[in-house]
């Protein structure tokens, strides 16, 4: 885990990477956020990036939860409105870990959350991957992620390529845990906390079935919620062409929040 700190902080942002990437892929978005004004605590998720652990690899989805609540942990030392900004299936992560703990989190922002896969396999690899996660959970598969496939940044291309930390083969155990907590995000859509809410999905998007997406949007029953497409976006909105615009948007968000007095300084 690590920290990067505001001048003059006004809140705390914790940000959850997506799968295959780490928190060294962030170095923009953590300026960014910092020289508006917040605090930005991150670090990698087990099995990726700087992670000792199996690489693509997990035994349980509720890892990621548990390593996530450490960071909000931290986060919520500052005595500063905390937010969670988490992408694709940091988003996912995100939502399973406010459906089983209800933190008291000031916001949330969900990028292209990994709600639902655009990729699906066969019925027959799907078949053997249920078999596989019980006689060899550790076997490993292409991810079929690519950086081509994330963003149209071509720069990000460039530096994604010689990425020796960018995880590019997943353990079928990880598979089968990540289709379980999408499931089981649907299903316990209700157990989301009434907490203002924004999701920025591109439309474009390669990676993530953004109608899922949108499903889960339309149905979670909170008092503030706004959806925003960014219609040639891929799946990485904050590492397109167009990053900027969105980093604005999301500021606004979170200003806001801040501005309109929502936001008491709270422990969890």
């Amino acid at each position: 885990m690590w920290s990067w700190k505001a001048d003059n902080p006004k809140g705390v942002i914790v940000i959850i990477h997506g799968a295959a990437e780490h928190h060294g892929r962030y170095k923009w978005l953590v300026e960014m956020w910092r020289c508006a004004g917040y605090h930005v605590v991150m670090g990698d998720l087990p099995g990726q990036g700087t992670s000792t652990r199996r690489r693509g690899h997990i035994d349980a989805f509720d890892e990621y939860i548990v390593v996530v609540n450490e960071w909000l942990k931290d986060a919520f030392s500052y005595d500063l409105p905390v937010f969670v900004l988490g992408h694709s299936m940091g988003g996912l992560i995100a939502i399973r870990a406010l459906q089983e703990k209800h933190h008291k989190i000031a916001g949330v922002l969900l990028s292209s959350p990994c709600l639902g896969v655009a990729y699906k396999p066969n019925k027959a690899m799907e078949i053997l991957s249920r078999g596989l996660n019980v006689v060899a959970p550790t076997f490993k598969v292409d991810s079929k992620l690519s950086i081509q496939l994330a963003t149209r940044n071509k720069a990000v291309w460039e530096v994604d390529e010689n990425d020796s930390l960018y995880v590019t083969k997943v353990s079928v155990r990880w598979y089968r845990e990540l289709l379980g907590a999408m499931e089981q995000a649907h299903m316990q859509i209700g157990k989301f906390p009434d907490i203002p809410l924004l999701v920025m999905q591109g439309g474009e998007d390669k990676i993530v079935d953004k109608s899922a997406v949108k499903k889960w949007f339309n149905k979670v029953d909170i008092s503030e919620k706004s959806f925003k497409e960014w219609p040639t976006c891929y799946h990485e909105i904050f590492n397109e062409p167009e990053q900027e615009q969105v980093f604005r948007t999301a500021r606004w968000f979170i200003d806001g929040l801040i501005e309109a007095g929502d936001c008491a300084n709270v422990n969890s």
